[in-house]
Order: structure tokens, then sequence, then C-alpha cells
């Protein structure tokens, strides 16, 4: 292949650590002999097909640097599904700019925009290179160990539940009970993460419900009345696309969006938190809280791990030597060498594996009742969110309280 432009586009929802895999990119490339300019999508491929580029090839070091710790998608972002119809368009952009490689930074979907691209210009005889970067909060991407920016927003989530547990224990007096809702439509990884810093039976959360599980109301409210009388109060953290038996959703949505995916965030208009607070409610004739971060997880970069930034910095580096080898058709990925300590190394899957399906949590990390994580989710996610913070505890013995 002969020397020309490459393009690269983030997807799909933020996260904290996604402009780091940029900057990777971008410094990537550099070395890269048959790229000349580096351009990047405004608002993925949606802005591509429009014409909207920058060149990220004249950005100063200074800006590339500081893209390592700043959130959210600093190009723009698109939930753009492609169609059949777009594909000429997008490949006389390509012509037209004279790129030859493409990397898409994203989850699923997007790992499947890149597939069906790439397949679409060898079809039409244009050399084309695609390769694909991960990234997700929901961690659901199937042959990598975890995505760059989930340890970041599972740390998010586990800080959360830990500061607002305390909030509800000091309240219970006042609200028997909290539900904490999580994002992640398909799989419970993250909403599963808010249980990491429990460290006895009173710490929150007492009961958590994720997706892989079908929900039951009728064992759903024994669960919240057994927890009830041994604690005095419940703290739940729910997965927002967890279903009953059937498929429907907890939350009564019914709005799909681009992807024929079912909306479960505002604009579903319906929140599985809400709908278990009134279950609870209605029961028991309780009071309780509810508590939506929605999208906080995918930005809060004074929560960002280390460990995830230096990861996604590392996964964009090796997008861009991997297509100076010549490779096509595969997402980096990230392979757990061991856990003590934590060491991870790179590798490849091809996007014909990743694309579209999202990973569910395993059997062996959810306990046999459905409604807690197992010491082996804890023993995945430490290594990946690093130390919690250990608060006050009071000694109450005979005091009278």
């Amino acid at each position: 292949m002969g020397k020309g432009n490459a393009v690269v586009g983030q997807s799909g929802g933020p996260t904290s650590v996604i402009n780091s895999s940029l900057a990777g990119i971008v410094e990537g490339c550099r070395e890269v002999a048959d790229i000349d300019r580096l351009l990047g999508m405004r608002w993925g491929i949606e802005g591509f097909m429009a014409d909207q580029l920058v060149d990220l090839s004249a950005q100063s070091q200074a800006t590339i640097d500081a893209l390592r710790h700043t959130p959210s998608s600093i190009l723009g972002s698109s939930r753009h599904k492609l169609q059949d119809a777009d594909f000429p368009a997008i490949l006389a952009q390509l012509q037209r700019h004279d790129i030859r490689t493409i990397f898409m930074i994203g989850g699923n979907d997007t790992m499947d925009t890149i597939h069906r691209l790439t397949d679409y210009a060898a079809d039409a005889g244009y050399e084309l290179r695609g390769v694909g970067v991960p990234k997700t909060v929901d961690n659901d991407l199937f042959a990598t160990d975890h995505t760059p920016g989930y340890p970041s927003a599972a740390r998010y989530t586990a800080l959360s539940v830990q500061q607002s547990g305390r909030l509800a224990r000091d309240m219970q007096k006042v609200d028997q009970y909290t539900i904490y809702q999580s994002i992640g439509r398909d799989s419970g990884w993250l909403a599963a993460a808010g249980a990491l810093a429990k460290r006895c039976e009173e710490d929150a959360p007492h009961l958590v419900y994720l997706p892989e599980r079908a929900f039951d109301r009728d064992r759903f409210l024994a669960d919240v009345a057994a927890v009830h009388a041994r604690v005095g109060y419940v703290s739940i953290v729910c997965g927002e696309g967890i279903r009953y038996a059937d498929g429907t959703p907890v939350s009564a949505s019914r709005t799909t969006d681009r992807f024929s995916n079912v909306e479960f965030g505002a604009m579903g208009g319906a929140s599985v938190g809400m709908r278990l607070h009134s279950m609870i409610s209605e029961e028991f004739g309780w009071r309780g809280e509810f508590q939506v971060t929605e999208s906080l997880p995918m930005c809060a970069i004074d929560r960002a791990v280390d460990t995830d930034l230096s990861e996604a910095h590392a996964c964009g580096r090796e997008a861009a030597r991997l297509a100076g080898t010549g490779a096509s058709g595969v997402m980096v990925t990230i392979e757990r060498e061991s856990n003590d300590p934590y060491r991870s190394i790179l590798g490849t899957a091809p996007l014909s594996e990743v694309a579209v399906r999202a990973k569910p949590m395993p059997d062996e990390m959810i306990n046999d009742a459905g409604n807690f994580p197992t010491e082996a989710f804890f023993d995945y996610l430490r290594p990946l969110v690093g130390d919690l913070p250990t608060y006050a505890a009071l000694r109450l013995d005979g005091t009278g309280s």
C-alpha cells in the first residue's frame, strides 16, 4: 500500500479515557512512514460524510499531551448506524482525502462499522486498512479482558455507592431504602462494581440486580424484606437494563435508538430505579430514595484510574503500530497476565468476532440467588479499580444506642 492519509473517529458514549486513546493514535501515526496526515472525524461517521474534519497532525504537542487527561470525546461523537446507502458517500470521502487507514474508537457497534466499511472498500477495489480501538464503560466487548474506560467508570460507581451507602445507613430512620441505578444496557459489569467497597453485612449495597438474570418481582420483594429485617435498611443497586423472564424491561421503556436498542436513559421516559422504588413503597409503605447518575461515569476524569489512562493511550499507539505493519480488520485487545501485581499485554482480535455482540458477566461472577456479585468478580475488578477509601466506624457498644 502506498503512502496516504489516515482518519480517526470517536463513536458512541464517551469515557474518561477515550481522549487518551486518541492521543496515542496521534503520536503513533507520527512513527508510521506511510501515513502522511492524520485527520479527525468531527461527530463520527456522520461528520465524515458531511466533510467535517480536523487536521490532528497540525495540533501542538501540548494539546496532544493535554488530551491524555481530558474527559469526554473531544472530536464529537455519533451513534449513526451505517446504512447500505451510506457506503458510496463514505468511499467518495476516503478517495477525496486520499485516506488509506481508518481508526475508530468505540464499542461493538463501532467495530461493526469498521468491519463493514473495510469489506465494502475491498469489494470496490479501494485499498483501506481498518483498526479498532476498544472503548466502553459497559465493558461488554468480546475478546478483551476489559475495555479502556471501564476501570475508571467502575471506580466512579464503587465510590458513589460507598459514599451514598453511608448516607443511606445514617438516614435509615427517615428513608428505609435507597436504590442506585447504573448504566449498562445488556450487561451488569458496571452495576456490579457498586458492591466493591462493601466490607460487612451492614455496608451498602445489600442487593445487586443485573441484566444477566431475569427479574422476579416477588423474589425481589422477599429479598428486600429479609435484608430490612436483618440490617434495618436496604441499599439496592440495579442495572438499567434488567428485564423480566419474558424479556420485558422492568423500566417499561419501549423507546429504541438508531441501533434498535431499548433506550434506558432519559430518552426512554422511564427509570428502572423508580419502578423498583414504587414496588417497595407500595408493598411495605416505606419512604425511600433513589439515585441515578446516568452518564456521569462516562466523563468523571477526577476519578479516572491511572492504569486505565495508560492502557487507553497504549491501545491507541498499538493501533497505529498495527496499521504500520499492514494489519487490518482487527481490534486492539488487552490481555491480563497477572492480578498481583497487575500486569497486561496488548493483543488483537478479528473485528468479525467483536462486532455487534455484547459480552455478559460470566455465571461464576454472579451468586446463585442472582442478587449479588461473587468473589470471582471482585478478584477480577480490584486490580483494575485500585484501592478504595476506608471510613471511620464508631464503637456503639455500651452507649445504649
